[in-house]
């Protein structure tokens, strides 16, 4: 897998997904081995868009659930060909919605993937239909548990402190242990 930053990367053709992807739980891992499958399909490298730091991160002063470093070996797992880990600081939170779909152009995606409620742009202000109006671009439908709950950073997060590991590791989709041994 190769790194890039917001701005360096151009490619022929690709599939791209994008997200924040703290965590990289089982959500996240549905909707790369999606992208992953169209990208083989295609015959074209995967990129996963995501942000150093994450925004929640960033505005909310959230932990990070997953190091750089960590997140890395995920998506290199994952068969990811390119990442590119936007520094997200005050400018990039002001950029606007067609300022991101200029960028994505760069890499020409013959698919694009998101997540459920995602959005970009200063404010939030882009959606899935901006991004359809670009690109053949596609929304992955909420991964639940078998429960039913909903599969979330968020959720994780709150599991982390009510000192529920167990749920929490198995809602990433991997054990404690697993982390501990990814150097």
């Amino acid at each position: 897998m190769r790194i890039f930053r917001n701005n360096q990367l151009k490619l022929e053709q690709s599939v791209v997904t994008i997200g924040a992807f703290d965590g990289i739980h089982r959500g996240h891992q549905a909707l790369i081995k999606k992208a992953k499958l169209q990208a083989d399909f295609y015959g074209v490298p995967l990129v996963v868009y995501t942000f150093d730091p994450p925004p929640k991160v960033y505005f909310q002063n959230q932990s990070i659930l997953t190091s750089l470093t960590e997140k890395k070996c995920f998506l290199d797992a994952l068969g990811v060909s390119y990442t590119v880990f936007a520094t997200f600081d005050e400018e990039y939170a002001s950029r606007g919605v067609q300022d991101f779909i200029d960028e994505l152009s760069d890499v020409n995606p013959k698919e694009l993937w998101v997540g459920p409620e995602f959005h970009f742009g200063k404010g939030k202000s882009g959606t899935i239909e901006d991004l359809k109006k670009a690109f053949n671009a596609y929304q992955h439908p909420i991964v639940t548990c078998p429960n039913g709950e909903v599969i979330s950073s968020t959720r994780i997060r709150q599991l982390f402190q009510h000192k529920e590991m167990e749920k929490a590791y198995y809602l990433l989709g991997r054990n404690q242990l697993t982390l501990n041994n990814i150097y």
